[in-house]
């Protein structure tokens, strides 16, 4: 609960960001203002279809972050069942969208800083995928405890973007200044928080979940404390990305 309403904030910070920047620029007919903000490719002039995707992608970011987070309210699912399911639905169905889409922008368009940045984005979308899919078969085939464990590793593969973001944020506090860091993301440290981004998470939510199963108190209690642990850390990247990333453009 600690970690999910840290999470929660800061991916509020984020969806506001979204919807500030991206969505009223996008409602004003103002596309060239998305590059206000620092980006790797936003508006390109004569490139209808590459700003039409783009604009899919980063304002769908907002529904997919926001439908993620309820479906991991247990009071939804315990009273609103069907409110549930279909946000589930939706959920999986942008997740897939989204998935498809970055990996139009990043080869085709092309959009990337450098091949590891590219790389690290695409096996996040492939993740989305399968994990996305699986969950939702699972979910048809009512085999509802897979459902969950599936979904929940849906919901942390999404996030990847959002993860990224929090990552860099907590590394440039702690280390400093971003040391390992450069401006193309090919540095050490860049690349282990662009695989670390998602791969982190999952391997966190992995613990958790066998931990869950675990009969041994001490370590469900180790469980906690990585919990515990990683929730201090998305704190910490999670204030840094609001205030340095998004916190600009969310007025």
């Amino acid at each position: 609960m600690a970690w999910f309403l840290v999470a929660a904030a800061g991916q509020g910070a984020f969806i506001w960001m979204i919807i500030a920047h991206y969505g009223r620029r996008t409602m004003a007919g103002d596309l060239a203002g998305w590059n206000d903000k620092p980006i790797i490719k936003g508006y390109v002039s004569a490139d209808d279809l590459g700003n039409l995707m783009f604009a899919v992608h980063v304002l769908l970011a907002a529904v997919v972050t926001l439908g993620g987070l309820l479906q991991l309210v247990p009071a939804i699912r315990r009273k609103l069942p069907a409110l549930h399911r279909w946000n589930g639905r939706l959920f999986f169905i942008i997740a897939y969208v989204m998935a498809l889409g970055g990996f139009w922008l990043t080869w085709v368009r092309p959009t990337y800083l450098s091949l590891i940045s590219a790389v690290s984005v695409s096996l996040n979308g492939v993740l989305i995928l399968v994990f996305a899919g699986l969950a939702w078969r699972f979910a048809v085939t009512r085999k509802f405890e897979a459902h969950r464990r599936w979904a929940m590793r849906a919901f942390m593969v999404v996030n990847g973007v959002w993860f990224l973001r929090v990552a860099i944020m907590g590394w440039v506090v702690v280390s400093g200044g971003g040391l390992g860091m450069n401006r193309t993301l090919s540095g050490p440290a860049d690349i282990v928080l662009q695989f670390g981004s998602y791969l982190i998470p999952l391997a966190v939510l992995e613990v958790y979940l066998r931990a869950q199963r675990s009969a041994r108190p001490i370590v469900k209690r180790l469980a906690a404390g990585l919990v515990i642990a990683m929730t201090v850390v998305t704190a910490v990247g999670g204030v840094g990305a609001t205030l340095f990333m998004w916190g600009p453009y969310m007025k």
